[in-house]
Order: C-alpha cells, then structure tokens, then sequence
C-alpha cells in the first residue's frame, strides 16, 4: 500500500512539474515537438497496421 502511495504521489509530481514547465515559452516548444513526434510515431504504427492488415487479408484470399 505504501509503494502505491508513492506512485500515485510521484504522478502528481509530475504533473505538476509538467504544468509549470508549459507555463514558459521553450516548455510550450519542448511539449509541441513531444506531441509532433508521439502523432507521427502513432502514425507510423497505424500504417504499419493497416498495411500488415491488408497482406495478410490478401493472403487469406488467396488461399480461397
């Protein structure tokens, strides 16, 4: 129960942190970019998604 406590303090830290982090200029720059990156990386996942998706579709056709 304890560690759990201290997790869920070090979460709230954290936010915290990051709050006031987005308060300044360069912090809203470093957020932005981190956000960039995290969508063209989320991205990059759901393509490879998709297209694995649609080989293995194919294949299952094909064995039809």
């Amino acid at each position: 129960m304890k560690s759990v406590l201290w997790f869920v303090a070090g979460i709230a830290a954290g936010f915290v942190v990051a709050h006031q982090v987005n308060q300044t200029v360069e912090g809203r720059k470093f957020f932005a970019s981190l956000d960039a990156k995290a969508r063209a990386f989320g991205q990059a996942i759901a393509e490879g998604y998709h297209e694995r998706d649609a080989e293995l579709r194919a294949d299952a056709d094909d064995e039809r």
